[in-house]
C-alpha cells in the first residue's frame, strides 16, 4: 500500500518542517528521476508504474524527519511508514541505501544500536529486490538537491563528504545504471534530462 501523490507531498513537507535541510529537494529530484525512467521503461514494455515510482522516490528519505541522522534514517523511515500502513514505501526506506544487502556498506555513521543494526540486516535479507528497489537505488544515486547529476559526480560528492565510498557499492551503482540503460535503450542522462518538473500536490 502506498499514499497518493498529494498525501506523499504533504508527508514530505511535514517532515521537512520538522527537520529542514537539502534532503527535501534531493527527494524531489529522486522522485522526478524515478518517474522519468519509469516512463521510458513503459515505452519498452517494462511495467513499472511511473506514479508509484515517483511516490516511492519522494518518500525514500522520509526518515530524515526525525533529525540529522545517518544509518538511523533508514529504520526511522521504515518504522514511520509501517506505522501508517504504507508497507511499500517503508521497504524502500531500507533498500534505497543498500544496492548490496550489506549494512557495512553504509556510508556514514552507524548511529543505531547493535540490536537495530541486526534488525536492519535481517529486514534486508528478507526482501527479494525487484526493479522498483533498483530504480530508487539508482535515482537516489544520481539525485542532487538542485537536480540530477552524472552518477560519477554524485558518488564523488558523497565520497568527498564522508571520506570513503566502498568500491563494491560504487561498482554496483554503475551496474544498476547499465541495467536500466539496457532496458530503456538509452542513457540514464537522456532519460532524466527530459524529466518534467514535478507538479505540486
Amino acid at each position: 500500500m502506498i499514499p497518493d501523490r498529494h498525501t506523499a507531498f504533504q508527508m514530505l513537507e511535514e517532515g521537512w518542517k520538522r527537520n529542514p535541510g537539502p534532503w527535501k529537494d534531493h527527494s524531489l529530484t529522486a522522485a522526478r528521476c524515478a518517474e522519468a525512467i519509469a516512463k521510458r521503461l513503459q515505452t519498452r514494455g517494462v511495467s513499472i508504474d511511473p506514479e508509484k515510482a515517483f511516490i516511492l522516490g519522494l518518500l525514500h528519505d522520509i526518515g530524515r524527519r526525525e533529525g540529522v541522522t545517518y544509518l538511523a534514517h533508514v529504520i526511522d523511515g521504515y518504522d514511520y511508514l509501517m506505522g501508517l500502513g504504507y508497507d511499500e514505501p517503508a521497504r524502500i526506506c531500507l533498500t534505497h541505501s543498500f544496492p548490496e544487502k550489506d549494512v557495512n556498506t553504509y556510508i556514514g555513521k552507524h548511529d543505531v544500536s547493535p540490536e537495530q543494526e541486526r534488525r536492519i540486516a535481517a529486514l534486508l535479507d528478507s526482501f527479494a529486490y525487484d526493479d522498483l528497489d533498483r530504480l530508487i537505488q539508482l535515482s537516489d544515486c544520481i539525485a542532487m538537491p538542485d537536480g540530477p547529476a552524472d552518477i560519477i559526480v554524485r558518488m564523488n560528492d558523497v565520497k568527498n563528504r564522508y571520506g570513503r565510498y566502498p568500491r563494491s557499492k560504487w561498482n554496483k551503482n554503475l551496474e544498476l545504471k547499465r541495467y536500466f540503460e539496457e532496458l530503456m535503450g538509452c542513457s540514464v542522462e537522456d532519460a532524466v534530462g527530459t524529466a518534467p518538473e514535478a507538479a505540486g500536490p
